[in-house]
């Protein structure tokens, strides 16, 4: 068991593994935290003052009856819930703890039936849903709550679990005549046992969980019957309405954190976990890419206004370049120090002539001779050139 943010179903056993079909659902339950053992302990303690509060300021017949209706309710939210949702979830555990306690009690006010043997009837009926569970899951593992049906069996082991812990914690108080105080005392040191033999002994987490489960009934109970009930049986004397108004105002500090921070939600790492501060990715928008779920762009934007390599703010224009300035020295830099003079050669200093070598007509570019037009004659027809006239005589022979 842990403290901190180590998880049950983490365990050695097979147990832990929940079929392959029901890891792609999304869990319907917390995470078991610290603050999900104190949660758990004030619920079941304003369980016992409400339920005893309502027996007695009203018919217990009608007590029981709202009772049932709103665990009836507390369970359809839960049940249409898509996940976990805090406020939700531990609605329908109040409810378990409000109506569980009223069934346990029912039994020995109602029916005259024995603690040890409604004890005993509620150990059964237990250990009957585990075996149940099992044989259809092939897992009882609190973190394999995935599934409707799982979920269904989930419940029911609850509402088992807290009408077996009061039972428990009435027979050690009334019938062993231990008391209140020292039966929340002892249930505390076999809730702290069980702790430790899983923490440092390796015990099973499934059933460590489910022990501890068991056990935070009567340790809660024990303790708010010690304060609620007065003195002539043991108790404080502060009264069973008063404990349920400050333990519901407990309870919903502590799930509004929850709620608030999401620290309980399964599936998301505790560095990713976001903070009070507003802007901070949720768990459900942040999802690691290493193991293969949707990444959120924006989980670690850029700051504004910030340079990246640097804790000093980042000017995006630095080093703009100077206007009308040389980027090789510090002068003035004219954009037109040399421009080309109108009509005049770069290089001499004489007026440029625009046409200085233009041809001339009838003469060769080339050379002073006058230019013939015809330097080369044509050729006759057999490739030979044509002598001009008169440049051979031809006997006619």
């Amino acid at each position: 068991m842990s403290t901190g943010g180590s998880r049950w179903d983490e365990g050695r056993s097979r147990w832990d593994e929940p079929l392959a079909p029901a890891r792609f659902a999304a869990s319907k339950v917390p995470l078991i935290l610290v603050y999900f053992w104190i949660i758990k302990l004030l619920t079941t303690a304003m369980g016992e003052a409400t339920s005893d509060y309502m027996v007695r300021a009203m018919n217990p017949v009608t007590a029981v009856l709202l009772g049932f209706t709103a665990f009836v309710i507390a369970m359809v939210l839960q049940l249409r819930a898509k996940r976990y949702v805090a406020w939700i979830y531990w609605l329908a555990v109040a409810m378990v703890a409000v109506f569980g306690t009223q069934a346990a009690d029912v039994l020995h006010i109602k029916f005259h039936v024995p603690y040890a043997a409604s004890t005993a009837f509620y150990a059964v009926v237990l250990a009957v849903i585990f075996i149940v569970w099992y044989r259809v899951e092939g897992t009882l593992s609190i973190h394999s709550i995935r599934t409707p049906r799982r979920e269904l069996f989930y419940w029911a082991t609850v509402l088992a679990t807290f009408a077996l812990g009061t039972a428990t914690g009435d027979l050690t108080a009334r019938t062993l005549n231990l008391g209140y105080l020292a039966s929340g005392i002892w249930f505390s040191v076999a809730f702290a046992a069980v702790a430790v033999a899983h923490w440092k002994f390796g015990l099973n987490s499934i059933l460590a969980f489910w022990i501890c489960y068991v056990l935070t009934r009567p340790v809660g109970a024990s303790f708010a019957d010690y304060v609620a009930f007065p003195r002539s049986v043991g108790g404080l004397g502060v009264g069973h309405g008063a404990v349920a108004l400050f333990l519901t105002f407990l309870i919903i500090i502590f799930v509004g954190y929850l709620a608030v921070t999401r620290k309980d939600v399964e599936g998301v790492a505790p560095s990713a976990r976001p903070t009070h501060r507003r802007g901070v990715p949720t768990a459900a928008e942040y999802r690691p890419p290493y193991q293969g779920e949707r990444l959120d762009e924006r989980a670690y934007p850029p700051r504004p206004g910030r340079s990246p390599y640097q804790d000093g703010p980042f000017d995006e224009r630095a080093y703009p370049p100077r206007p009308r300035r040389s980027p090789y020295q510090d002068g003035p830099f004219d954009e037109r120090a040399y421009p080309p003079r109108p009509r005049r050669s770069p290089y001499p200093r004489e007026p440029l002539d625009e046409q200085p070598y233009r041809p001339r007509p009838g003469r060769s570019p080339y050379q002073r001779e006058p230019f013939d037009s015809e330097p080369y004659p044509p050729r006759s027809m057999d490739g030979e050139p044509r002598p001009p006239d008169g440049f051979f005589a031809w006997d006619d022979r």
